[in-house]
């Protein structure tokens, strides 16, 4: 008897969970209402199935319990029953199936006037790709990929010249009007999802998937990776904002085309070596660094490194409130004039002699390198070299003590928390790695081995 109540209970509790939780869909921003609908239909029909089921297994136990004079009937075959079952089983499975054919074969069908646009994954950035004036893609593949040409884009095919590159997390698209995302990734199973957009695929390495989708409502909605792709799984994030076509006309005439990139002229290094006189004050004649001043070392770093970070200082994504030396470096990169005055001062920092900073921390060594080889090595590499393909910085040779500063502000909410710094925001999650100064001493002490 007791058995019986707690499964009546438990169907009872389902059934206003159901209906009172704070868990549900998220508003739906394009013309998918039809996979909503499948998946209620399925709702509906395995909540049906679970409340009789259960409510008959209640009835069971309490009718058939065990009493005086009581005989238990054998009866191995009751066509009548099982010819019941089996039709209501097939019209549970036909209402369950038959929506969800019909939902896939309008998503396999992509509208004649879709305009077509990649989504390129990697570990653990987005990128996007826009057809130009052209309205075609150029071809592109894994092979061709460099730090040149991010995209893998063949410089001998005239219609990826003018394609419109998007090296960033965010990307934009017009309401009300359909479109195909062509899925590509560069590495390793990732996977495309805008909850909003209700409509998911994986990409596969070595192969170009697809999905289509109209948006119907204006907004920022966030890109989730949902195929477990490393490490940084948890922190591949992006967003997709939906524009009117006024906007998003003005933002995509903003962005530049795969020939402009490879068309840039090479950095003016002797025009970066005078502007870096003012750095040097902090930072050293030759770059090697000042802790009395804060001037971490920057000679040994990668330019497109150092070409970034002083765009965010001079932007406001570095140097806000709590990052005191932050804010003493955001009136210095003021006074680079424009990107290109950035490149000439990157690259004359790239040009300096790398030799590796003093060590100022000590810790655990051993510690330090499970640490980093469980976590940090997965981007900054084995030997903390970096890579640009991971957006990873050097960290081996650099100077210790501003590696402990800069992971404690991640930590403390200091610096990465930006909504502009989608690299910052990665390190606040991966940050966490490290419990608390004497773990970040220790990560500090063994990239001091790597030097």
């Amino acid at each position: 008897m007791a058995l019986a109540v707690v499964i009546v209970l438990l169907v009872i509790g389902s059934i206003v969970f159901h209906f009172t939780s704070p868990w549900w869909f998220t508003d739906i921003a394009v013309d998918w209402g039809s996979i909503d609908f499948t998946m209620n239909v399925t709702f509906w029909v395995t909540g049906f199935v679970f409340v009789a089921c259960n409510l008959f297994l209640a009835y069971c136990i309490y009718a058939f319990r065990q009493k005086e004079g009581h005989k238990a009937v054998y009866e191995p075959e009751n066509h009548k029953l099982e010819v019941g079952l089996s039709v209501v089983t097939a019209i549970g499975v036909v209402a369950m199936l038959a929506p969800g054919l019909f939902v896939w074969a309008a998503f396999v069908t992509v509208p004649e006037d879709a305009t077509e646009y990649e989504v390129m994954g990697q570990q653990w950035q987005w990128a996007f790709r826009y057809p130009g004036a052209d309205g075609k893609l150029g071809y592109a593949e894994t092979q061709l990929v460099t730090e040149a040409n991010p995209f893998g884009i063949n410089l001998e095919d005239p219609r990826g010249q003018d394609d419109i590159v998007v090296l960033g997390p965010n990307m934009h698209l017009p309401i009300g009007k359909p479109v195909k995302a062509l899925l590509r990734s560069n590495d390793v199973l990732h996977n495309y999802t805008v909850p909003q957009f209700r409509v998911k695929m994986d990409l596969v390495p070595g192969m170009v998937s697809y999905l289509w989708f109209e948006p119907t409502k204006v907004g920022t909605y966030d890109i989730l990776c949902e195929e477990l792709c490393g490490i940084g799984h948890f922190v591949m994030r992006g967003a997709v904002v939906i524009d009117t076509q006024e906007d998003y006309d003005a933002w995509l005439a903003q962005q530049p085309t795969f020939a402009e990139t490879q068309a840039m002229a090479a950095p003016n290094i002797a025009a970066g070596q005078a502007q870096f006189a003012l750095c040097a004050t902090c930072h050293g004649t030759q770059g090697e660094g000042n802790q009395a001043l804060n001037g971490p070392k920057l000679a040994g770093q990668q330019a497109w490194y150092i070409e970034r970070q002083l765009k965010y200082f001079k932007s406001g994504v570095r140097g806000g409130e709590g990052d005191t030396n932050g804010q003493a470096m955001a009136p210095m990169a003021q006074t680079l004039v424009d990107d290109n005055a950035i490149r000439n001062m990157a690259a004359y920092i790239a040009s300096l002699p790398d030799v590796a900073a003093a060590q100022t921390v000590s810790g655990d060594i051993d510690n330090g390198a499970s640490i980093y080889s469980r976590n940090c090595a997965a981007c900054h590499l084995d030997n903390a070299d970096g890579t640009w393909y991971t957006d990873a910085p050097k960290l081996a040779g650099m100077s210790d003590w501003y590696f402990v500063t800069q992971i404690s502000n991640f930590r403390a909410g200091i610096r990465g928390l930006h909504r502009n710094d989608a690299y910052g925001e990665q390190m606040v999650g991966m940050s966490t790695a490290m419990s608390g100064i004497e773990e970040i001493e220790d990560v500090a002490a063994y990239i001091n081995t790597l030097r």
